[in-house]
């Protein structure tokens, strides 16, 4: 199995940026596709940004020029490069893990972190 560690996430100004990471533990980090998912209060969870072991990328419209997913497979750790942040992108981020960018994409992880916050002040 794998766990996943969310962390990076605060209160930034409207037009900012923030780095959020996602540590993972267990089994071998790049067997695996990672992505970062995100849910606001009273809403559903919806699909950010995926990255497959070749580093490939999808990204959510919302976000695309805004948001980029990178991975370092050595040090277990995905990352999500935030910028040009709007208060809609306010939500609790989780990282996920599946056995593809499909999987992953389709909210069918395998494996969830525990999330982290992100707020964005207008």
């Amino acid at each position: 199995q794998v766990q996943l560690v969310e962390s990076g996430g605060g209160v930034v100004q409207a037009g900012g940026s923030l780095r959020l990471s996602c540590a993972a533990s267990g089994r071998t980090f790049s067997w695996y596709a990672m992505g970062w998912f995100r849910q606001a209060p009273g809403k559903e969870r919806e699909f950010v940004a995926a990255i497959n072991w070749n580093g490939y990328t999808s990204y959510a419209d919302s976000v695309k020029g805004r948001f980029t997913i990178s991975r370092d497979n050595p040090k277990n750790t995905v990352y999500l490069q935030m910028s040009s942040l709007k208060p809609e992108d306010t939500a609790v981020y989780y990282c996920a893990a599946g056995g593809t960018l499909i999987v992953v994409q389709s909210n069918q992880a395998d494996y969830w972190g525990q999330g982290t916050q992100v707020t964005v002040s207008s």
